[in-house]
């Protein structure tokens, strides 16, 4: 059986912060006069629009990427400056930076180990979802398929740390109220610190997502008085809504596939998931710069710390030890949505249809 230890993992783990810093110059910079060449072309004709807009969308993307690699703390060799850059990249694609990769964090922590962590999509397993009624089962499967990426990664971004921020403050205000109630001579700091919210869980996830709201209100209401609300809104909800979908695409292929590690809390194994439960995504060489190179997910989750510029040298050096990996190209993409269950008897992912299929076949056997 293959042990971490055997990989050559050390070497490729130091971050280098000249090309860290090249990487944000060559993405950001872009992206900003990207918008500049959109106002101006949209002032002659708007169908010089659409080229302009993909490219906003994939450094949009790769934004993104190199923000998730802040959150890793590997783009940079300082925690803080990883932290501050992190924040920047999170207010363009409007997502607190902090509170996200805290929650990325426990995935990388459980990956594979399906008793803890259902993706993105939050899968259930063959058993809970034989105890739906057929229409909800119907609506499980409709929420889940690939067309809901673009309203579902709409909402990621655009709405939904909004809300959180909203639903935190009115929770803590009722919790303010109510603490005054029973103690008007309570202390204030003791009152705040007692507050326990389900959308934050650290005083600095509070913070982030309170200065990354203001940020991007902000950043919104400034461009659109800037250039136009009708103008602004439309660009920016296109350029966000496609940009969430591909990196929301790519994530969830890269660990719902056929044969992907999905095995339970007990027996569960780090390397396996990160080997078995991780595919390696052969992109072409244009969209593998613009994903930071994140097809490389096997190697990325044996080690977090490895920053994007050196995953292709360390895939490269170890893949005498990837032979077994799920390699997967653009055109395996759709099959792999449809394995949205988790078999907890077999730990494995299936689709539906192999599901009713094998519900069908059992009732059949049953009744002969």
């Amino acid at each position: 059986m293959i042990k971490k230890s055997d990989f050559v993992l050390a070497p490729h783990m130091k971050s280098n912060d000249l090309r860290a810093t090249y990487q944000i110059l060559n993405t950001v910079v872009p992206y900003i006069l990207l918008w500049i060449l959109a106002v101006k072309a949209a002032e002659f004709s708007l169908w010089l629009l659409p080229p302009i807009m993909i490219l906003i969308t994939l450094f949009s993307l790769r934004s993104f990427s190199l923000m998730h690699d802040c959150g890793h703390y590997s783009l940079f060799r300082s925690k803080r400056v990883n932290r501050v850059v992190g924040f920047m990249l999170g207010v363009i694609n409007a997502i607190p930076q902090y509170p996200w990769s805290r929650g990325h964090a426990y995935h990388h922590k459980t990956n594979g180990d399906w008793e803890k962590y259902r993706g993105p999509s939050a899968l259930i397993s063959t058993e809970e979802f034989s105890k739906l009624s057929p229409f909800g089962q119907k609506w499980y499967e409709f929420l889940r398929h690939p067309f809901m990426l673009f309203p579902g990664g709409f909402f990621y971004l655009a709405i939904k740390p909004r809300l959180a921020l909203i639903a935190g403050l009115y929770g803590f205000i009722g919790h303010l109220l109510t603490c005054i109630q029973a103690n008007p001579s309570m202390d204030i700091k003791k009152i705040i610190y007692s507050y326990k919210s389900r959308n934050w869980y650290t005083t600095g996830e509070f913070f982030d997502l309170l200065f990354n709201n203001i940020c991007v209100v902000s950043s919104w209401i400034y461009l659109g008085h800037l250039i136009g609300f009708g103008f602004f809104l439309s660009v920016y909800s296109i350029t966000l809504t496609f940009a969430a979908a591909i990196f929301i695409c790519v994530f969830f292929v890269q660990h719902n596939f056929d044969g992907s590690y999905a095995h339970k809390t007990e027996g569960w194994d780090y390397t396996l998931g990160a080997l078995e439960g991780s595919s390696y995504l052969e992109l072409p060489t244009v969209l593998k710069w613009f994903a930071a190179d994140i097809g490389y997910h096997n190697i990325h989750h044996l080690s977090e710390r490895i920053p994007n510029y050196n995953l292709e040298a360390c895939h490269n050096q170890n893949s005498h030890l990837l032979t077994h990996v799920k390699k997967l190209k653009i055109a395996d993409i759709p099959d792999c949505f449809q394995f949205i269950l988790w078999d907890a008897s077999a730990n494995r992912l299936v689709s539906i249809a192999s599901f009713h299929q094998l519900t069908s076949g059992s009732i059949s056997f049953m009744l002969e």
